[in-house]
């Protein structure tokens, strides 16, 4: 199945009592896209965006371009969807890439997604009613243990990037970082074979497929059974 389309995703980062702690939307919990589960905000990459970016959206374009091409209308609509979904107004060029998600073929919706880093602006959030049921600021470490313990639901890319937001004490120490270092790209397979466990597998994992296979033996996987969800990276 092909990709239809690119989307961007903000974590909002702020300075709290107990260190870092990050923005999370709960999505409602019987429809909709990642029904029930607590994201960062973000949404599709509208043409609108294109033409704010002065570029043209992917299917309207006589040559191919490099999939980096596509994140300054991401920014813009990471910007757009922030203030739409939260009250939150940002720059669009307060946004700091961190990542690009590709999903497994087996995806029912296929969207390239750009994750970026931004820090949290002044105001009140004003939740989009119908599209979002609540929010928090947490800690990485509070998320990643409500999730674990059943009380909170969160998809692979969200789990992820609140794993590597750990090792950071504060919003600068993460913005800098991000700030000096090329996106990774996650270009995500499903492995076969671990039944009950779900293990979702990225490049330099010995089991990635063998255009891109790691060493003997290293890890990048996500493994996954009910809410016990480990991140192993070699």
């Amino acid at each position: 199945m092909t990709l239809v389309g690119t989307a961007a995703t903000v974590v909002l980062l702020r300075d709290g009592a107990d260190g870092l702690e990050v923005l999370l939307l709960e999505r409602p919990r019987h429809t909709g896209t990642f029904a029930g589960a607590w994201v960062f905000p973000g949404g599709r990459v509208d043409p609108e965006d294109y033409a704010a970016a002065g570029s043209l959206p992917p299917d309207l374009r006589a040559e191919p371009r490099s999939p980096a091409e596509d994140v300054p209308a991401a920014r813009i609509a990471g910007a757009r969807e922030t203030v739409e979904e939260t009250g939150l107004v940002l720059e669009p060029d307060a946004l700091v890439e961190l990542s690009c998600w590709v999903p497994p073929l087996q995806a029912p919706k296929r969207l390239r997604t750009w994750f970026f880093l931004a820090p949290a602006p002044d105001g009140e959030i004003r939740l989009n009613p119908g599209e979002l049921i609540d929010s928090a600021w947490l800690t990485p470490d509070a998320a990643l243990e409500l999730h674990r313990g059943g009380k909170m639901l969160l998809v692979a890319p969200t789990f992820v990037t609140l794993t590597l937001l750990q090792q950071f004490p504060n919003a600068a120490a993460a913005l800098a970082v991000a700030a000096a270092s090329a996106p990774e790209t996650y270009s995500s397979r499903l492995l076969d074979g671990y039944e009950p466990d779900a293990v979702i597998a990225w490049h330099g994992d010995e089991e990635y497929p063998a255009d891109g296979a790691g060493r003997p033996g290293s890890r990048h996987r996500l493994v996954m059974r009910g809410s016990d969800w480990r991140y192993e990276r070699s």
